[in-house]
């Protein structure tokens, strides 16, 4: 069921290794003692019901957040250090912009942060894939919901990162915009971790479901193993709910 458990922990070649992270909150376990392992260039989804523990994990890969116990490696590093960073383009869910900088200005002064080649080109890129032409010399409180998180999601991957990780990121977005990232990404070359409770996405994005449910890992494997999960036919959305109604 877990066969993604027996792989051997080399920090440096694994693009992430969790080992035994714990999270608390006044009491409340977030994250319950969660092992895992994505090699580089893997796309792995993390599937989870509301409070499953999905959003505070990724805070924690991101470093934006340390867990109480364990162990977090980025290709090797802390996720705090300056050497784990250069690898990771982190959206977070709901995440804010500089409201204080227009569009462009965002762009830029994050493309300059990271250090982005031929940032003026990539700007560019990036205005056309999500249609924000339109929207340079705007700042992010005149946007729209969907606008704030096409421009959120162009400064995540403007340095073009080796290791993505993205917390529900098509949310707010229009189909056509979602169809047009949706083959990006499947054209970037990089590792992925997608949280979503959206099996269509993980479906289009990834190849890898790891499902959790009350801050635990209860199932890790590809996705054919999990449509034939118990040989029922049943559509994978029963499937993974009964996985999380059995967690005590």
């Amino acid at each position: 069921m877990e066969g993604y458990s027996e792989q051997s922990i080399d920090h440096a070649s694994n693009a992430l290794t969790l080992e035994g992270v714990y999270k608390s909150y006044s009491g409340v376990q977030a994250v319950d003692g969660i092992d895992l392992i994505i090699r580089d260039g893997e796309r792995v989804t993390l599937l989870g019901e509301n409070g499953a523990g999905k959003s505070t994990t990724m805070r924690i890969i991101s470093g934006l957040m340390k867990p109480d116990r364990g162990n977090v490696r980025i290709y090797g590093y802390k996720p705090s250090t300056m050497e784990a960073k250069r690898y990771i383009g982190y959206l977070p869910e709901d995440a804010s912009p500089y409201l204080n900088l227009s569009v462009m200005e965002n762009l830029e002064y994050i493309g300059v942060i990271r250090r982005t080649a031929n940032l003026n080109d990539r700007i560019e890129q990036l205005m056309d894939l999500l249609d924000m032409q339109s929207m340079k010399q705007q700042k992010p409180l005149s946007l729209s919901r969907g606008n704030r998180q096409k421009l959120c999601l162009a400064l995540s991957i403007i340095h073009e990162p080796r290791f993505a990780i993205m917390d529900e990121p098509l949310n707010y977005l229009d189909i056509p915009t979602q169809e047009r990232v949706f083959d990006y990404f499947n054209n970037m070359n990089s590792t992925f971790l997608i949280s979503t409770h959206i099996l269509s996405i993980a479906k289009r994005m990834t190849q890898r479901i790891v499902v959790l449910s009350r801050g635990r890992k209860v199932w890790d494997g590809n996705l054919d193993e999990l449509e034939n999960y118990d040989n029922s036919k049943r559509p994978i959305e029963a499937i993974v709910a009964d996985m999380m109604k059995n967690v005590r």
